[in-house]
């Protein structure tokens, strides 16, 4: 494991961080989407999240997050109130340390106190290191979908 390595919940000192490793995972969104998502989170707007964590090096750089939510349902899934692992990142000069097990086992935590007993996350079908990455922390595979849109 990462030395010196804190787990924590996210304060407002820590958007900056937190906004570049959002725009590494989900390049898709605008910086303006991720910074205004995460304003609305450290205001206390819990639209799409209920939880957001960050790892922490001994100086205070940002090495990783874990953003959670509680659904009632996910695939595989049956106690109706699920820990979702919405979003889970970590810059890549610290893969394989630790650091990624570290804020599962933050998220895990969290999730028992707020009273569920089960933990769900997805990943793209192609995305090969996040399905090994899920696997390597004790995430069972339980189904693989495709999903479909159609513009009326």
């Amino acid at each position: 494991m990462a030395t010196h390595l804190l787990v924590r919940p996210v304060e407002a000192a820590d958007a900056g961080a937190w906004l570049e490793m959002r725009c590494a995972l989900w390049p898709d969104g605008s910086r303006q989407e991720h910074t205004s998502e995460i304003a609305d989170f450290l205001a206390g707007k819990r639209l799409r999240l209920d939880a957001a964590f960050i790892a922490v090096t001994a100086d205070g750089a940002g090495i990783g997050f874990a953003e959670l939510s509680i659904r009632p349902y996910a695939e595989g899934c049956y106690s109706g109130k699920v820990a979702f692992l919405e979003g889970w990142y970590v810059v890549p000069e610290a893969r394989r340390t630790g650091v990624g097990l570290a804020l599962v086992r933050g998220a895990e935590d969290w999730a028992r106190r707020h009273g569920c007993n089960e933990m769900a996350s997805d990943t793209q079908l192609t995305n090969a290191t996040s399905t090994a990455a899920h696997l390597s922390v004790g995430f069972a595979e339980v189904a693989q979908i495709r999903c479909f849109r159609k513009s009326l």
